[in-house]
């Protein structure tokens, strides 16, 4: 697996935990950081010298939404030249969000599954594709 944390940013405790025993089961070496808010993130994202692996964040967050929290990134050129591969995974279907989310260069856009076995089948294939394809991270 590609060096760096994985970044997973959701205001909502018991998702983090899913989100964190799925990778766990998975056998993802990676460090997990777990931000419930876009400002800790950010913060984290720009003071660290670290190159994370990916960045999963929620959309729907108080103080500053996922949308929000992808627009701050991209004006950040510290962090956009990190390159550091960013998707979000949202109950939040709403095509307005999505069209808005691929505006702003995400590189994936997810429904929350329902169940352990299909997060655990979303994240492999996010994690398998960002492990196989050539980025900042691993090259």
């Amino acid at each position: 697996m590609t060096k760096g944390p994985i970044i997973i940013v959701d205001d909502d405790a018991d998702d983090r935990e899913i989100y964190a025993e799925v990778i766990r089961s998975m056998g993802i070496p990676n460090e997990i950081r777990f931000f419930e808010g876009a400002p800790g993130a950010l913060d984290y994202l720009s003071s660290t010298p670290e190159q994370p692996f990916v960045i999963l964040s929620d959309i729907n967050m108080p103080k500053m939404n996922g949308l929000e929290f992808k627009e701050k990134i991209q004006a950040s050129e510290f962090l956009r030249l990190k390159g550091i591969p960013f998707v979000f995974i949202s109950t939040n279907a709403d095509p307005a969000a999505v069209r808005k989310a691929h505006v702003l260069s995400v590189q994936g856009y997810f429904l929350k599954p329902s169940n352990m076995t299909a997060i655990q089948a979303m994240l492999s294939k996010i994690f398998a594709y960002w492990e196989l394809s050539k980025h900042i991270n691993n090259v």
